[in-house]
């Protein structure tokens, strides 16, 4: 049996050619393409969405790390951070967290910043302390 993969990124990236090496080493047949050269069509990309998920087309290493430090820059306390998996998507997660801060201009930048790390942000509410 014969496998394909192709691979969208750029020559001079240390990621991209990780990724070819890896291939290579399991004899799997590569088609690559240099987003120099040429852009990924909106078709392509919306079949690789349609297939895999928009999530798949963005590395996403250290994601929690990100997400954590937009409170931690703004010395704002979690009390609570929980995990849930994804329904029908393995190995993708939700998080919800609970943190001690009011309606404030620090509160509100963090949610601002959160949601250029995250996918998908929402605020389910916001109440006073006890």
């Amino acid at each position: 049996m014969t496998f394909q993969a192709q691979i969208f990124g750029f020559t001079d990236c240390q990621e991209t050619r990780k990724a070819q090496r890896f291939f290579q080493e399991r004899g799997v047949t590569v088609h690559f393409v240099d987003l120099k050269e040429r852009p990924a069509a909106r078709g392509e990309l919306r079949r690789f969405e349609e297939k895999f998920g928009a999530a798949a087309l963005i590395d996403r290493e250290g994601a929690l790390f990100k997400a954590l430090s937009v409170f931690a820059l703004r010395d704002i306390s979690l009390s609570k951070i929980e995990s849930r998996p994804v329904r029908g998507r393995p190995w993708e997660y939700v998080f919800y967290a609970d943190f001690l801060r009011g309606d404030d201009l620090a509160a509100r930048n963090a949610l601002h910043h959160l949601a250029e790390v995250a996918d998908l942000v929402k605020v389910l509410g916001v109440y006073p302390s006890a």
